[in-house]
């Protein structure tokens, strides 16, 4: 009896099922891992600085605009309510001297009445004072 050879007929299936399983852990992990700045839908005309460096944080944010109006985070307060607003945030585990307070003001916005808002800050026992500008292009 003759044995047929079967090395052509060979054939093997590779499961994609494990491979898409990784895929998707994947897609999961880098959503889930990815932090979103959240900024506020503010338009500004920030100024310019060749010499600033970018950084992260989470913390306050007072913004300045031309029109003169003010908003804490997103919320719109008067020049008044801004050191009330700033002694009522909830900082956390955080020193309130060590917690970062971010500052954006439009290019037009006067040196005065940025002056007037580090003092409000400083006043409600916040140190660590960031301005915020645009890097130049």
């Amino acid at each position: 009896m003759r044995l047929r050879s079967k090395r052509g007929s060979i054939r093997s299936n590779v499961d994609m099922t494990p491979m898409i399983d990784i895929v998707f852990q994947l897609i999961l992990f880098f959503l889930v891992s990815t932090t979103f700045a959240i900024l506020p839908g503010i338009k500004l005309k920030l100024p310019t600085s060749h010499t600033s460096e970018g950084t992260s944080y989470q913390g306050i944010t007072i913004t300045a605009d031309a029109d003169g109006l003010l908003f804490f985070n997103e919320k719109e307060v008067a020049f008044d309510e801004l050191g009330t607003e700033l002694v009522m945030f909830d900082t956390g585990d955080v020193k309130k001297t060590e917690f970062p307070v971010s500052l954006e003001a439009d290019s037009e916005v006067t040196n005065g009445t940025i002056v007037k808002i580090f003092d409000v800050i400083r006043e409600s026992g916040y140190a660590v004072i960031n301005l915020r500008t645009a890097t130049e292009k």
